[in-house]
């Protein structure tokens, strides 16, 4: 299990599917700013490099990892870890004070049902879908945010996961215009 400093996290926004809407992805990052997210946890799809400077706006911390449709992985790297963010391959874990999280995109279906399985972490959070979707299976909380691109669905999602409460909240975004802050 990674080691991080995340143990004192007490709120935490989900989110995956960004697919360079930066008009989405700006919604989402004022909208985890006024609830005041210490952290983000990316699932993936973020596409893109161009799209990187749309977080550097985050208040929070962001891991992530990639998706099946990120291209340029290593400019991407570079480009996330420039602003203080980790994004890696496809697979990560890592804890959030005393939950045990795994983090993949969902693409691969045999890691996705494995980690699942395999009762070993608390939450397990993917993307790919593109649809919302919270369950429990035996004791592993699943979450998948939906998308926030808002490309297949039509709707532009995020999850707020409160650590003490354990309350999983969706969020439904809208559309904002472009800010002179947000823009670069």
């Amino acid at each position: 299990m990674k080691e991080n400093n995340f143990k004192n996290v007490k709120l935490f926004g989900i989110i995956s599917d960004t697919h360079d809407n930066i008009y989405m992805i700006d919604a989402a990052i004022h909208r985890m700013n006024e609830l005041g997210v210490e952290l983000v946890i990316h699932a993936g799809d973020y596409i893109s490099p161009f799209v990187v400077k749309r977080f550097k706006h985050l208040k929070a911390k962001m891991i992530g990892v990639f998706g099946n449709n990120c291209a340029e992985r290593l400019k991407l790297t570079t480009l996330f870890s420039a602003i203080g963010a980790e994004v890696q391959e496809f697979f990560s874990e890592f804890m959030v004070c005393d939950l045990k999280i795994a983090l993949l995109h969902g693409h691969d279906k045999k890691l996705l049902s494995s980690s699942i399985k395999s009762g070993t972490y608390d939450l397990v959070i993917h993307g790919h879908t593109h649809q919302i979707k919270i369950e429990k299976k035996r004791h592993t909380t699943v979450i998948n945010p939906g998308e926030v691109c808002g490309y297949l669905s039509g709707k532009s999602t995020l999850i707020v996961y409160n650590v003490e409460t354990r309350e999983v909240t969706q969020i439904l975004l809208h559309r904002i215009p472009l800010l002179t802050s947000m823009k670069s």
